[in-house]
């Protein structure tokens, strides 16, 4: 028999920790960042009013530094990070979450609520922190 679903949103499973930084920052330096902070993404500042957010994540990492064989600290963030950055409704369905991400080829997104980024999503918290596993 199928139990049913409890209802989750990205708010509910989000890790807390956002980390912001600088586009200018090595692969090197983003990598020591997201050791130190324990994650897997890093959100690219602004560089003006005008310009939008950009992520970096451990997959850029591996396509556009790793496989290339590129020196890690001879890359700056802003040439691997995916720009503009898609975020995520705080009250959007985990479903349709993983959806989205999956769509446009993302690990991960920022969690948005009320003009600000409260928390980042990924797939693996979708299934490590889902009630449905």
């Amino acid at each position: 028999m199928k139990s049913k679903r409890k209802f989750q949103c990205a708010k509910d499973i989000m890790e807390k920790n956002t980390v912001f930084i600088d586009g200018l920052l090595t692969a090197k330096e983003a990598v020591e960042i997201m050791r130190r902070e324990k994650v897997d993404s890093l959100i690219i500042k602004k560089r003006n009013d005008q310009d939008a957010y950009g992520i970096v994540a451990i997959q850029d990492l591996v396509r556009k530094v790793i496989i290339p064989e590129r020196a890690s600290e001879d890359v700056n963030v802003f040439e691997i990070m995916t720009k503009p950055l898609i975020t995520v409704p705080a009250s959007m369905d985990i479903r349709y979450v993983a959806r989205l991400l999956l769509q446009v080829n993302l690990w991960s997104a920022p969690v948005e609520e009320n003009g600000e980024y409260i928390g980042m999503i990924s797939l693996s918290t979708i299934i490590l922190r889902n009630e449905m596993f």
